[in-house]
């Protein structure tokens, strides 16, 4: 109980740092987000088509983002199931590869599904440049033709006691339905300065870094919420338990006692008699 109370607010204060962290950027990430998907739709015979390829699906990069550490629930569990279930349903008869961020996620996909890469150290130092290097590679994989399609599964922060599993896109990129729907218009109010192709080829890379980048905030403001209270229940059912052993201690001490004192009084009457 000791244990699980200490943990749980060692969690709760790396949790208000996580929770400002990805509260901050997202704003700025989602905004630009929405603003390459209005982009994509003008990429075609750009420099920057490269990344709104969109090919026959035949082989897909899932990114498996989880934690180095567990206690935290159901917080690791989660992304291996979506993972697991992306490969048997969604992209059921295609080629799946695992590229992990984690080890939690690492030691338990390894075991029945190909990994072609895995990074713990990320978390070591969360960092934009490290998250960087990362994006760039997986850009790579993409360009490159090794892959039709990549996406992020990753636990969204919402809540310490509320974590979303997200299946989410990451190439080649598509602008969203929504801005479909109810911006079809929106690419010709585009002025492009210095050009449209040197903005592009800078605004793609950069995007998909700060996604990523937002992904893994997300996860480790996640993992704090979902330890916290993981270690919170945790505490409550060792107290439970606790006080449940004491009054067994305490009954099994009163008959105890009770037996000894029968036992005294029945010796006395009798030596009485």
């Amino acid at each position: 109980m000791q244990i699980t109370s200490a943990m749980k607010m060692v969690s709760a204060a790396k949790l208000k740092k996580a929770q400002d962290a990805i509260t901050a950027m997202r704003p700025y990430a989602d905004a630009l987000t929405a603003l390459l998907q209005n982009l994509s739709a003008t990429l075609e015979g750009d420099s920057g088509s490269k990344f709104a390829d969109e090919r026959e699906v035949e082989k897909v990069l899932v990114v498996a983002i989880t934690s180095n550490r567990g206690l935290a629930g159901a917080f690791n569990s989660n992304i291996v199931k979506d993972a697991r279930r992306s490969k048997a349903e969604t992209y059921a008869g295609k080629q799946v590869d695992f590229f992990t961020l984690g080890k939690k996620g690492n030691d338990i996909l390894s075991k029945t599904e190909t990994i072609v890469e895995n990074n713990n150290q990320i978390f070591d130092e969360l960092t934009f440049e490290n998250t960087s290097g990362i994006a760039q590679q997986l850009m790579g994989l993409f360009v490159e033709g090794n892959y039709d399609k990549i996406v992020l599964s990753y636990n969204k922060f919402k809540n310490a006691a509320t974590q979303i599993v997200m299946h989410e896109q990451f190439l080649p990129i598509v602008a969203s339905e929504e801005n479909v729907a109810t911006d079809t218009s929106a690419n010709a109010d585009y002025i492009f300065e210095p050009s449209k192709e040197k903005i592009v080829s800078e605004l793609i890379p950069k995007s998909l870094k700060t996604q990523l980048f937002k992904a893994l905030r997300d996860s480790v403001a996640s993992e704090h919420g979902a330890r916290m209270t993981a270690m919170h229940k945790a505490t409550d059912n060792a107290t439970e338990l606790r006080d449940q052993l004491k009054l067994k201690y305490n009954k099994a001490r009163q008959a105890a006692i009770t037996n000894e004192i029968l036992e005294i009084v029945g010796g006395a009457e009798a030596l009485a008699g």
